[in-house]
């Protein structure tokens, strides 16, 4: 019998990035510093130094796994037609907003300490517009939705702002509770289902009526 294949260890460099966004999202990125870093991995802060030389390159880093996840669901957009397909859009934007929600907690906190994240969150901003306006353009034209370009343009600007600060409003709203894994579906299901019930007045009745049953487990738990 052949030896069975062992796992080829993982690179310091991956490993020192998931347990930094691990750790920033447990206890919000002001809260860490290199040497618990350092002490949770089990590895020298010379270590991690050689790797990282500062903070904010374990931000940046963990910013760009974020930004090209996010431009992948982003892309979805434009396939959406009906509520359901929406609804999914939504479920993974906010899938996403928890996985890096270290960003959204302390966002600016964040941008005004890391020049590179101020610029880039702009890009970020106007990327979530467009995929917006892709999103409403699709409902628009299957009929799920009545919406002129005039009605359209703040709809996509209140969508932007609902997604980037959502997880804000729930830590507010829930200070001991918002960010504990346990909470997290019902508070992503929350946020999805307000961002698209900015749509309830323009929705057709049968879309409507979908919509309030797909939010229905996350409103009524």
């Amino acid at each position: 019998m052949s030896p069975k294949p062992t796992k080829k260890p993982r690179r310091t460099a991956e490993r020192i990035l998931e347990v930094t966004l691990d750790l920033f999202n447990r206890f919000g990125e002001p809260n860490v510093s290199t040497t618990l870093i350092s002490a949770e991995l089990g590895i020298s802060p010379g270590n991690l130094y050689y790797h990282y030389p500062a903070k904010d390159e374990l931000i940046n880093a963990l910013f760009d796994r974020y930004e090209k996840a996010l431009a992948e669901i982003l892309h979805a957009a434009d396939g959406v037609e009906n509520v359901e397909d929406a609804w999914l859009f939504f479920h993974m934007l906010f899938e996403l907003v928890w996985g890096y929600r270290f960003l959204y907690r302390d966002l600016n906190d964040l941008l005004s300490k890391n020049r590179r994240l101020e610029t880039h969150f702009q890009f970020v901003l106007k990327n979530k517009a467009k995929a917006m306006h892709a999103l409403l353009d699709g409902l628009s034209r299957s009929g799920a939705v009545r919406l002129t370009s005039a009605e359209a343009a703040p709809l996509a600007t209140s969508m932007v702002v609902l997604v980037t600060y959502w997880l804000s409003f729930e830590y507010v709203r829930e200070p001991r509770k918002a960010l504990e894994p346990e909470s997290a579906a019902a508070a992503m299901g929350r946020g999805g289902y307000h961002a698209l019930a900015l749509l309830l007045p323009h929705l057709d009745t049968a879309s409507r009526e979908h919509l309030h049953a797909l939010a229905a487990a996350y409103l009524n738990p």
